[in-house]
Formats: C-alpha cells, structure tokens, sequence
C-alpha cells in the first residue's frame, strides 16, 4: 500500500499513522520527538516544515529521507530551494493544503516549469507555463496563455496593478478589505503570474513584493494559521531561551527534575493504557494506576502554587490549574467507584486520560518556567526538603540533590542553655526540649496567630503535608480555591467567638482520622489564633474490634 505523507498534518498525527516516521526525524537531528511529553504537547500544533525551519534543518535532506524510506509526500509543500520564495509568489508563504496536493515530484516539475515561464516574461516573449521551453509557439499555446482567471483572481490584479501605478496602499487595502475577508496564497500566485503573462516584468512585480505582501498580510488562510502558530512558537522560544527552567529540569534530584520524571513516566502510562480504553479492557486497576497523579498534584498544591502566590504575587496558577487538578483527581475517584460496563465510563476515563496529558504540558511550558524564573536557590532548598514527605509514584524514585543536602547541613539550630529557657505557668523548658516534645505528640499540629499566618507546625510525617515554606504566610493560601470559603468560616466564627472547636472525622489512604480545630485564647477570652490537631485513629479502630 502507498505510503503517503501529508506534510500539512501535524508531527503528532504523522507519528500516530506510521510510527516510523519517528525514528527518521530522530535520525535527522529531532531528538525532541522521542520525549513523549513533546509529542503529545507540541508535536500536535508543529508541522515537519515548520519544525524543520525552527531547527535548521535542510528540507532537501527530509524530503530525500522520506523518499528514501517508500513515502509519497503532499500537502504543505516545502521550499526545495533554499531560500525564501517557496513557489513564483512573492509573499514568503507556501500555499494552502488545498492547493498544493501533489507529491514532490510535481511540485518539483511545478517550480522548474514556472522560472522558465517567469524567464521568459522578463524577456517579452510569451510561454507556456504547462509546456517545455523549447516549444514552438502556436495558436494553441497562445491560446492557452490567453485562459481568463477567475474572478477573483481578476479581481486581486487589479489591486496589484494599483500599486504597480504608485497609488497609496492605505487607500488600496481598504478597497481589498471591503471586498476580500481572506484569499488563498495560490490565488495570490496566480494574480502575480497573471501579471507576468500580460507583460509586467518579473522585476517590477519583485520590486512590489513587500508592497503586495503588505496588502494581504494577515488575510491569507495560511498566514492566519501561521499567526497562531507563531504565536506557540513564540512562548516556545521564549522558554528556550530561559536557560533557568533548562538548567533546573536537568538537575538530578532538584524539585524541578523530579516533577518532570514523574510526568514522563505519567504520559508512559497514559500511553500504555489508551489502547485498553480503545477497545474497552482497561479496568479499576488501570484508573488506580493512574490516581496516584493525586501524589503529584499534592506537591504543587503545597509547595508551588501557594507559593508563586504569596511571595511573587503570581495567582494564576494557583487560581486555575489548582482547581482543575482537584478535579481530575476527584473524577478519577469517582471514575474507580463507577461500573465500568458502559460506554459512558470508557468515554469518561478517556476524556480525563487526556486532561491529564494537557495538564502535564501547562506544567512544563507555563508552570516550571515561571517558578524557575521566580524562586530563590534558598527556596529551592526548603522545597526540596519538603518533598520528602511525599510518597514515591509512578516508580520514580526520590533522588538526593547533593546540593541542597549539603546546603541544608549547615544550617545551625538553637544550642540548649539557660537563654533558651522558656518561662511558662505550669514550669519551664528549653526551646529543645519544647521543640523534642511537640514532636513526640502522637499527632499533627497547627498553630495560625490572630492575624490568620501560619506561625508553626510540628516535625515529623503528615498525612496533611505542611511545608515549611508556608510558615510566615496566610493560612488561606495553603488550601485550594474551592476549600479556602471553608477554612475561613471556621476561623471567623472562632474570632467571633461564635464557635471554639470544629472536630471532623474523614477517611484517608484507608484510615480514620480525627480532625479537630480549637479557638486559642487567652486569659481574658481575647482571640490569638487557631490550633489544628491531626490524630491517626486507626489504633482505637483496631482496639475496639478485637473487644
């Protein structure tokens, strides 16, 4: 069966319809189209042209390649010349899919055909574009010259003829604009070669070329796909040009690098499960797998977002992405408890299975640049420490950052001594053993003053992760979008002095848990802040079921 490649499609879709085409881009120097991540993010908006002109690449070569390996290319036919004149136009855009649907060798006869034609006009002497150049002139070939375009066709030389007389574009564009909301690149070759045929010299429709380019910037199809395009491409450059982001990413055991191995191996794993959902095998355990994102999404809910927020006052992230974690982690909950006979729950873990890529490209390109280019190395550090206590997914494991380790070494604590005794009603104790104490209780604890700033946490493992980034900051900017009206209602009643105590129970990883939060006052009843106590109650389950 003929292998034909349509260069106007996407690298994605290519890759997806003959996978090989992957290792011949690899072999010509895009090594991007091995990262998974790219491809499913980036590789579905770049074309092999446009990817070939971003990276340097000879088309020449790419085109050889494919022809080499049994392909047929069409569609978005390239410029085989090398310079900036992919067909006789002059606007320096190739035309549309529509209109080029010829493989290379056509376009190739197409190009030879057209400079000899061009050749000609300049020298006054009328040929067929269709016909070689040796050709005798006859009634039929004149003939075939003397085809009308179409009206529309017509209709564009009269406006480049208007130019050609020196009238002022402004004037001119806005007679195209009333008439025109885009035209074709091909029609737009046509006019120009139109021109030429009734004997305007190829000079003087080169020397308009910037002049007809003005006029229909912006008005081609093509070039309204290549302003979004550009646009893309853009951030892109942008964001390889922030060597920062790079650097960081590339940095074994930084924050930044773990994050990014874990959506690697999510994308992986998306990847291994789209064809179970395809053809309706994939199960509760395929959903399980890919919950453990929850792990992932905790981590930036903790350490990134809140704070890009608070420190940078950067609230976007926070504001969006935070939200829609939440969600993909929620409906993949339900998604677990719901029957997966029908079509509907297929249809649903697929449509999640694809948020989830598109959230691991927003990470990348948006997320991970503008912490690289904010954050401090010192925060660095503390967000490295902190993502020790989170659990390892996906099977990537925790890597030391033998930068932060040793960074982290050297910071000293409080000697023990009678200046570090703390006076208090009931006896005294030094900041150590206050410190050693709050730590042994069986138990999570939260302190947030009068001011609503979180002031301190306990050490040791948390279920609810309390990175110690968050200290000197409000106690709202710690909890998603959705829970922050929560958390603040609770705290007024307690400031209000309409409520002392909130106590929840929940279930979490499988366990009882015993949540409960107290108003902290003083003698006088006046309000200094809030007490959070965490407690692990699976022991008391257990107790009273052997009973």
């Amino acid at each position: 069966m003929e292998k034909k490649l349509d260069l106007s499609k996407s690298v994605y879709d290519l890759v997806t319809e003959y996978p090989e085409v992957a290792d011949i881009m690899k072999e010509l120097g895009f090594s991007e189209i091995t990262n998974k991540v790219m491809l499913n993010s980036v590789g579905k908006i770049m074309t092999i042209p446009k990817g070939a002109k971003m990276k340097g690449v000879s088309m020449i070569d790419i085109v050889g390649a494919f022809m080499k390996a049994g392909f047929t290319l069409e569609g978005e036919m390239p410029n085989l010349s090398g310079d900036d004149a992919e067909t006789t136009g002059h606007l320096g855009v190739a035309p549309t899919a529509a209109a080029t649907k010829s493989n290379v060798t056509d376009a190739s006869a197409n190009v030879a055909s057209s400079t000899v034609a061009a050749n000609a006009v300049e020298s006054s002497a009328p040929v067929s574009t269709t016909a070689p150049a040796n050709t005798d002139e006859n009634p039929e070939t004149k003939a075939e010259d003397a085809v009308q375009d179409s009206e529309r066709v017509e209709q564009l030389k009269g406006f480049l003829k208007r130019l050609g007389t020196g009238e002022d574009l402004g004037a001119v564009r806005e007679d195209f604009a009333s008439q025109f909301a885009h035209v074709e690149a091909s029609e737009i070759m046509k006019a120009e070669q139109g021109l030429m045929r009734e004997g305007t010299p190829l000079a003087e429709v080169q020397q308009l070329c910037d002049l007809h380019s003005a006029l229909f910037h912006g008005s081609t199809i093509h070039e309204q796909m290549e302003s979004e395009h550009a646009k893309v491409e853009a951030v892109l450059e942008a964001q390889e040009k922030s060597k920062s982001v790079v650097s960081l990413i590339e940095t074994v055991g930084h924050p930044l690098h773990q994050l990014t191995e874990e959506n690697k191996a999510l994308d992986t794993l998306i990847e291994s499960i789209r064809p179970k959902v395809a053809d309706k095998t994939a199960t509760v355990d395929d959903v399980n797998a890919v919950r453990q994102v929850s792990v992932h999404y905790a981590k930036k809910g903790d350490l990134l977002y809140p704070h890009l927020k608070v420190a940078y006052d950067i609230s976007g992230p926070s504001m969006v992405m935070w939200t829609v974690d939440g969600d993909i982690r929620d409906q993949l909950g339900d998604l677990a408890k719901s029957s997966q006979s029908v079509d509907d729950w297929y249809r649903r873990f697929d449509e999640l299975l694809t948020r989830a890529q598109e959230m691991i490209y927003k990470e990348q390109n948006i997320l991970f640049p503008i912490c690289a280019e904010n954050f401090s190395t010192e925060e660095w550090y503390q967000i490295y420490k902190d993502t020790a206590q989170y659990e390892e997914i996906f099977g990537v494991k925790r890597t030391v950052w033998t930068e932060a380790e040793a960074a982290l070494a050297t910071q000293t604590t409080k000697a023990s001594g009678d200046d570090n005794t703390i006076a208090l009603i009931g006896g005294s104790l030094t900041v150590d053993q206050l410190n050693a104490m709050l730590n042994t209780m069986p138990m999570e604890v939260t302190f947030v003053d009068h001011e609503d700033i979180n002031r301190y946490f306990n050490d040791g493992e948390k279920v609810f992760k309390r990175p110690t980034t968050a200290i000197g900051r409000d106690v709202y900017s710690c909890h998603p979008p959705k829970i922050e009206p929560i958390v603040r209602g609770i705290i007024e009643s307690f400031r209000k002095g309409e409520r002392d105590n909130v106590a929840v129970w929940l279930e979490k990883v499988g366990r009882p848990f015993y949540v409960n939060y107290m108003a902290v006052r003083d003698q006088n009843n006046n309000y200094l802040g809030t007490l959070e106590l965490v407690q692990d109650m699976q022991f008391a389950k257990d107790h009273f079921k052997r009973s």
